[in-house]
């Protein structure tokens, strides 16, 4: 079994030399110990990434706290589980998690349920949040740069039969958008699309906008 351990500070200011030497304590040796000048927010840490390409099956990471490992529950949960199909022990020195014991399993397990729990709650919150953007009446989705008088313009340009690429080319939009436009797939502008005929409470089309003078 080969011992490798991880260490991650935030700043350049901090020192890593608490969690080196709670390692080498732990029997890692300090060659084989990776640190990281890194958020732990961020994905791209390049020590960690080495680490875990080098581990192997029968090999151990340790890390002196659980959350310099990962930048959320999920992704802790996550890393140290690919790690167990790897054949990879994993410990926290100062959290009661060790893999190679049932009891560090078991805390594994509950870490996991509690990141599910993490995901469900924000699936909920989000799921929340649209419903009550829909029910306001708030257009979802980046607001459009289309200006309502250009909308009115392609629809008009469509009903008197011209193309799309000649309605591109009088609105000074592009085909996709026009084609967009035209199919109602621009929400921010929803409310200013003309009615369909039968629509109309009086039953007739809308009328062309006049060229100001």
């Amino acid at each position: 079994m080969v011992e490798y351990g991880y260490a991650r500070v935030s700043t350049l200011e901090q020192d890593a030399q608490l969690q080196l030497d709670g390692l080498t304590a732990a029997g890692v040796p300090a060659d084989n110990i990776y640190v990281d000048q890194a958020s732990g927010t961020r994905d791209d840490r390049p020590a960690l990434l080495e680490v875990l390409g080098l581990v192997g099956e029968g090999d151990r990471l340790t890390v002196w706290r659980l959350d310099r490992l990962g930048r959320s529950l999920t992704h802790l949960v996550n890393t140290v589980d690919d790690l167990g199909r790897r054949g990879v022990t994993f410990r926290s020195l100062s959290d009661p998690v060790d893999t190679s014991t049932a009891w560090g399993r078991m805390m594994l397990g509950i870490f996991a349920s509690f990141a599910q729990f993490e995901r469900d709650l924000i699936s909920e919150r989000t799921m929340a949040g649209l419903a009550a953007i829909k029910a306001s009446g708030v257009p979802l989705g980046r607001p459009s740069r289309v200006h309502p008088q250009q909308v009115a313009h392609v629809h008009q340009l469509s009903r008197e039969g011209k193309s799309q690429r000649t309605i591109a080319a009088l609105t000074g939009l592009s085909r996709p958008v026009v084609q967009r436009v035209l199919r109602g797939e621009i929400a921010s502008l929803a409310a200013h699309q003309p009615l369909p005929r039968a629509n109309r409470p009086d039953g007739t089309a809308p009328a062309a906008p006049q060229d100001q003078p």
